[in-house]
C-alpha cells in the first residue's frame, strides 16, 4: 500500500474511535474545589510538590481565614501536602492538610 493510503486509513481509524467515544477525546472531569479556609495561624503555599524532596517554589504565606478550596478524595494529598486552590489570586498550590478546615463555611 502506498504511504499516503496508510496515513489515510490510520486517520479514519482514529476518527472512528473518537466518534465512538462521543466525538471528544477521553479526559478527566474537573472537580470544583470545596470552599474552605486556612485554619493555621499562617500556612506556606508552595507552587508544586516533588515526591522525593517535598514541596518547592514558595509562592506566599497564607494567613488564618484565607479563602481556599480543596476537595477531599478528589484533590491529591502527598505526605500531608494537599493540592489547594487559593481563591484570592485564583491559583493552585500545596499547603499542609491540617491547615485546611471550615469546609463549606462561606
Amino acid at each position: 500500500m502506498p504511504r499516503r493510503i496508510l496515513h489515510g486509513v490510520a486517520a479514519v481509524a482514529i476518527g472512528t474511535a473518537v466518534a465512538t467515544l462521543g466525538a471528544v477525546p477521553a479526559q478527566a472531569d474537573p472537580v470544583v474545589p470545596r470552599h474552605a479556609v486556612v485554619i493555621c495561624q499562617s500556612a506556606s503555599f508552595y507552587d508544586n510538590y516533588d515526591s522525593v524532596s517535598g514541596p518547592y517554589g514558595l509562592k506566599r504565606v497564607l494567613p488564618y481565614g484565607n479563602k481556599i478550596g480543596h476537595t477531599p478524595g478528589a484533590h491529591p494529598v502527598y505526605n500531608g501536602w494537599a493540592a489547594t486552590f487559593d481563591f484570592g489570586p485564583n491559583d493552585w498550590g500545596y499547603l499542609r492538610i491540617e491547615c485546611i478546615g471550615g469546609y463549606d463555611s462561606w
